[in-house]
């Protein structure tokens, strides 16, 4: 399932996204591949792990409301302590939270692809 999320700044752009809502898909995440071009969403989870990643990965905790809790970096081979308010993990290659300038307290607007629609 994709789709791009708006990041809310003075002129909101897309950027593409999976939406791993399955537990198959929430296992899998990112593991096995060599990047990714926008981010996946995984969902429900509270947090993760890089065990077996080939890549750094910055992970955005978001609450029920799609809101930022927390935005950190994570090298392969850590894990993340879950984040309690946490409902969703939003994740991207390292590097790619600052350059959307997604940090907490920002609320995201996840949307389907209008191109999906035929």
């Amino acid at each position: 399932m994709y789709g791009p999320f708006d990041v809310p700044f003075d002129v909101p752009f897309d950027v593409p996204l999976e939406i791993a809502a399955s537990y198959r898909a929430r296992t899998r995440g990112l593991l096995g591949r060599d990047g990714i071009a926008g981010a996946i969403l995984l969902t429900p989870a509270a947090g993760v792990h890089t065990f077996r990643m080939r890549f750094p990965i910055d992970v955005a905790y978001l609450d029920r409301n799609l809101t930022v809790i927390a935005v950190t970096t994570m090298r392969p081979g850590r894990l993340g302590l879950p984040r309690p308010r946490a409902r969703h993990v939003l994740e991207a290659a390292a590097g790619a939270m600052a350059r959307w300038d997604l940090r907490a307290g920002t609320r995201v607007d996840v949307r389907p692809d209008s191109r999906d629609d035929g």
